[in-house]
């Protein structure tokens, strides 16, 4: 039989994809190693991924048919596996296998990292160095005796920890504290490992010593008798249910009435609350807060991570799969990476995670300076302290603009790429739609994200007012060094380059987001003495300020993204320089195009200029989709990391989808057929005779 010509062909996804991989620009194992940090850790995580994919427990492709208690309790399996792992072996190995599971399994690794984060990571940033050995021999660490969670979040309050309405109150004649919800709103929620887990809480509460208030302090107070697990007498906890993802965390509830606990279960390494009641403050109770921001720095690695996968899958399908043709009879069908749309549609994205790629790894390098900085502390006074202080603030209001507009970023990655699968983008068998729901989550947790915006905002007006006042700039604010000369009015400074070369070079880059991030924050400042200048305080000129200060927090972000890539860029191997200055060019001007209004108030580029960038923004995509599934396979992800059959590496996705939907819902009778189905088949349109009426019969 012959096969009629006007028939298209069917490629193989297989051969389309091994197409893809033939003369990448650069050398795909050495971006790995550049990306890991260097070969040994490549080979660390490649090592753990195999591990995980070996074992029974950690199958991940039957994930979309588990109920809410069968998620639960294999994620509690897994944690029972991995206490033991992770207190046992080096630090930098358990970091790296965290980092895979949170892309492997998010839920999981939100369950225990609650303990190991969060309740332990209070211990060691509130406790004193006394408490926090005595916890350490009650078992916090390894899990033996002690499962914690984090008690801060409350039914009335969540960004706004100062307003908590739990209150511990100091009772001197028993030298306890009582610990009480007063209301219906004060009540703990959210609280991840309280449902069934947790038997101690770290618990944030307003100190109240002698009628006194002393501000939102942390207490350990134990939720559940570790030999019975029966609650403690006046603590009342309760399950909040199936959530819109990341069902493996038990979250709960928890409400306490009256519960008495030691004065030495308050962690005491900042305010100390003496026998007496006297309570001692330090001088300086911000540095209490320098342990929060880990949570912060984490979610912008974890963002870069999930967004990776994310780009995996889609560009790897956008690969294989083919739609219509240029209309000569019997051509084989175009890929959709082929198409200049689609190209728009997931390469400025790959350009993205490249950027928060490298913003996490700068971010973690800051906050580990900084810890080192706080705990070298001690009773230091004076400048070291005055030191301290500046770069605390820097690193919060830096982590919390990369929390936020990291978090959004990747959510937006992610759910681009699940639309870019189209109808198979839907189904919770091919990894987005469950990513998507899992992930939400980190928009609001650790923060809002507008508040945390704000806040970002709020520093970077005081910060431009202390400059006016003779402070010196930190360095990832030295852009704003004209606009202090001239008392905060900033002179348009075109920019002369023309060509689309020139306006997409990476000096012209930089220097436009500086400019459009330095004329935010000048109109935030004015904003914000205008509300002073009304009569408003100092808090209320802020909030007066509050849109302005939002965009001003996110033009700078976008500064700061940029301006770390270009520095990546040039660290990087010559080999690897080419590629990640394209990646880099693309991200400073497609983000450019998409805010060109800010461009154009700014004064830095003209219409015509934009028009250039959107020039190279064309030519860049381009050129990186030659590279695209190479960049991919730089992630280094495998097969079962990605848990998705549309993202497989030898391309074989639909023989793959087919065996994985067909194997996970294997066909049975209709259990509701005879009930349901048949009496609606079956059902009559006749209506039943009435009763016969007198009147009819005369």
């Amino acid at each position: 039989m012959t096969l009629d010509a006007n028939i298209p062909q069917v490629a193989d996804p297989k051969a389309s994809i091994a197409e893809e991989r033939k003369a990448p620009s650069f050398p795909v194992r050495e971006l790995t190693y550049w990306l890991d940090g260097d070969k040994k850790v490549t080979e660390l995580k490649e090592q753990i991924m195999l591990e995980l994919e070996r074992d029974p427990l950690w199958r991940v492709s039957d994930h979309p048919n588990l109920t809410l208690a069968e998620t639960r309790e294999r994620a509690m399996k897994k944690i029972r596996r991995l206490a033991d792992q992770a207190t046992s072996r080096p630090l930098e190995e358990t970091m790296v296998r965290m980092s895979i599971i949170s892309v492997v399994d998010p839920g999981f690794w939100t369950r225990f990292g609650v303990h190991f984060g969060l309740f332990f990571g209070a211990l060691q940033g509130q406790a004193s160095p006394a408490q926090l050995a005595y916890w350490m021999e009650k078992g916090a660490f390894t899990m033996q005796g002690v499962t914690g969670c984090f008690g801060m979040t409350e039914l009335g309050h969540g960004s706004n920890v100062a307003g908590l309405e739990t209150i511990a109150t100091f009772d001197p004649n028993t030298d306890e504290f009582i610990v009480h919800s007063p209301t219906i709103t004060a009540t703990k929620w959210w609280i991840g490992g309280a449902a069934h887990t947790a038997t101690h809480c770290a618990v944030y509460a307003q100190l109240l010593v002698g009628g006194k208030r002393y501000g939102t302090k942390t207490f350990v107070v134990q939720l559940r008798d570790t030999q019975t697990f029966e609650l403690m007498p006046g603590v009342n906890i309760g399950d909040l249910g199936k959530k819109m993802g990341r069902d493996q965390i038990d979250n709960g509830w928890i409400r306490f009435t009256h519960v008495r606990i030691p004065r030495s279960h308050m962690l005491m390494k900042h305010t100390k609350v003496m026998r007496s009641g006297e309570v001692i403050e330090p001088p300086l109770a911000q540095l209490a807060y320098g342990a929060l921001i880990q949570g912060r720095v984490s979610m912008v690695g974890d963002s870069a991570n999930v967004a990776k996968r994310a780009l995996t899958i889609a560009t790897r399908y956008a690969s294989v799969r083919r739609q219509f043709s240029d209309g000569t009879p019997g051509a084989l069908e175009s890929k959709l990476i082929d198409y200049p749309i689609h190209q728009h549609r997931l390469l400025p994205l790959m350009a993205q995670t490249f950027a928060m790629i490298f913003a996490a790894r700068e971010m973690n390098t800051s906050y580990m300076q900084l810890m080192s900085q706080l705990n070298e502390l001690g009773d230091s006074k004076g400048a070291a302290v005055d030191a301290a202080i500046k770069n605390l603030k820097e690193t919060h209001a830096t982590s919390a603009g990369l929390k936020a507009f990291c978090t959004w970023m990747c959510l937006n990655i992610i759910d681009q790429c699940r639309q870019s699968l189209g109808g198979h983008g839907y189904s919770a068998y091919t990894g987005l739609s469950q990513a998507y729901s899992d992930f939400a989550v980190h928009c609001t947790w650790e923060g809002d994200n507008t508040i945390l915006t704000l806040q970002c905002g709020r520093y970077l007006v005081a910060t431009a007012l202390d400059a006016l006042k003779g402070q010196p700039l930190p360095e990832n604010l030295a852009y704003l060094k004209d606009a202090i000369k001239s008392g905060m009015v900033l002179e348009t400074k075109p920019f002369s380059g023309k060509s689309a070369a020139e306006v997409s070079s990476l000096a012209a880059l930089k220097a436009a987001w500086s400019s459009v991030a330095a004329n935010a924050i000048v109109n935030a400042v004015r904003d914000f003495k205008a509300g002073v200048a009304k009569g408003l305080s100092k808090d209320n000129a802020y909030e007066f300020s509050s849109a302005s200060r939002l965009h001003a927090a996110r033009m700078h972000t976008y500064t700061y993204l940029l301006h770390r890539f270009v520095a990546q860029v040039e660290q990087s191997p010559a080999a690897l320089r080419p590629i990640l200055t394209l990646l880099a060019q693309l991200f400073g001007a497609h983000s450019a195009v998409q805010h060109s209004g800010e461009f154009l108030q700014a004064g830095f580029y003209s219409g015509a200029q934009i028009e250039a960038l959107k020039v190279f923004v064309n030519d860049a995509c381009a050129q990186i989709r030659k590279d695209a599934v190479p960049l991919t396979d730089a992630f280094d992800y495998s097969d079962y990391i990605i848990n998705s059959p549309l993202g497989r590496y030898d391309g074989d996705v639909y023989e793959k989808y087919f065996e994985l939907v067909t194997s996970l819902n294997p066909q049975k009778p209709v259990p509701y057929f005879d009930s349901l189905i048949r009496p609606l088949l079956e059902r009559t349109n006749e209506s039943q005779p009435g009763p016969e009426l007198e009147i009819d019969q005369e």
